[in-house]
């Protein structure tokens, strides 16, 4: 996407086209694959909405630019990925969003960062460990990140204000969720910290933003460190996008009368890290290199050298590749395969399925047919 910083008018662009209908991080980097610039891909998408047959809503300019100023008087400012500000553990995970508002942080070690996660109606050894954790390791030069929710989350960055954390929001900077955390969104900032969103302002976070947030926790850190956590929580949803993209996951033991001590457990069975002290993570994850999970989920890109010429589909290819298509993920090079279109073809087809919210991506290079 690029090493430079954007144009305002680039801004502006990139921002009516991640803000536009169904386009989301993976369905924004096609679309600039396929059209080049953010621009060009805002001219093409009127046509492309036709063909799926429903209504496509793009921000107009004045909206945008709206976004960007209320932005500014929240503090906070859009960073697009490839700018030097955009958090640099970030671009290395599948899905990276192509923009995110952030503020605060200017003086924080984002490649420094270890993630502590856990349950909401936490323990008082579950906060207590969570405090020992986040202090010794903001001693050891890490920062926090974690999601701002009740429980462990709020622990471990009021533990951590003194050094530095950093809060992960599921909704716009607006509506902080909960929000009787909002004082300390504020002592996070106070004290040299930062916050965090994809999602615009005004945005209300519903039940399916925060695993969308989580993987942001998790994309943001060398390691997550879950304290405490049910069989059935977020906390185990961050444990396993770590997994995906490929950063060290920790757990601390527990009772196993506690049902807050299942999930931790369980990861430790599974093969986490069990963790009695700060040492015990900063040991393993000294050395750590996100950028070696770009080696596992590369995004499919048309090749080239396979594709001739442009060719735009017909209606018996999108009624062939619907054929084809089921909740099972597929690589789309076996699709193209199949179906002997050509790789231009195929990029259009998935393109107009994503904007219709009918598809959706995993690994890069996996397709497969939404759930209704």
């Amino acid at each position: 996407m690029g090493e430079k910083n954007l144009t305002p008018s680039q801004r502006v662009s990139w921002l009516r086209l991640l803000r536009a209908d169904n386009v989301g991080p993976v369905t924004f980097r096609q679309l600039i694959n396929r059209f080049g610039t953010a621009e060009a891909a805002l001219s093409a998408l009127p046509a492309l909405a036709r063909t799926t047959g429903r209504p496509l809503r793009i921000p107009t300019l004045s909206q945008a630019e709206d976004e960007i100023a209320a932005a500014a008087r929240f503090g906070a400012h859009l960073v697009a990925i490839g700018e030097p500000g955009y958090p640099p553990h970030l671009s290395h995970i599948p899905g990276a969003p192509p923009l995110i508002t952030i503020a605060g942080g200017e003086n924080l070690d984002w490649q420094r960062s270890v993630a502590i996660v856990g349950a909401r109606n936490a323990s008082s050894a579950g906060i207590k460990m969570t405090r020992l954790l986040s202090e010794e390791l903001g001693r050891l030069g890490f920062v926090i990140v974690s999601g701002l929710a009740r429980g462990i989350d709020a622990a471990a960055h009021r533990a951590s204000l003194a050094v530095g954390t950093i809060a992960v929001l599921a909704g716009g900077f607006d509506k902080i969720y909960p929000s009787e955390n909002i004082p300390l969104a504020h002592d996070i900032l106070d004290n040299g910290g930062a916050l965090l969103t994809e999602m615009p302002l005004g945005w209300e976070p519903r039940s399916r933003d925060f695993p969308r947030r989580n993987r942001l926790v998790s994309g943001l850190s060398l390691g997550v460190v879950v304290v405490e956590a049910a069989k059935r929580s977020g906390s185990l949803i961050t444990a396993r996008l770590a997994l995906e993209q490929n950063r060290d996951v920790f757990a601390v033991p527990g009772s196993p009368l506690d049902p807050r001590a299942e999930g931790g457990n369980l990861l430790i069975q599974q093969g986490a890290r069990l963790v009695t002290s700060a040492q015990d993570i900063a040991d393993t994850i000294g050395h750590a290199d996100p950028s070696r999970s770009m080696l596992f989920d590369p995004e499919w890109i048309p090749d080239p050298a396979l594709d001739g010429q442009d060719v735009m589909p017909g209606e018996d290819d999108r009624a062939r590749l619907m054929s084809a298509l089921s909740t099972t993920p597929i690589e789309v090079d076996e699709l193209i395969a199949q179906l002997a279109l050509p790789p231009s073809a195929m990029q259009m087809l998935l393109l107009e399925l994503d904007l219709a919210a009918r598809i959706e991506w995993s690994s890069g290079q996996l397709v497969a047919l939404r759930y209704d």
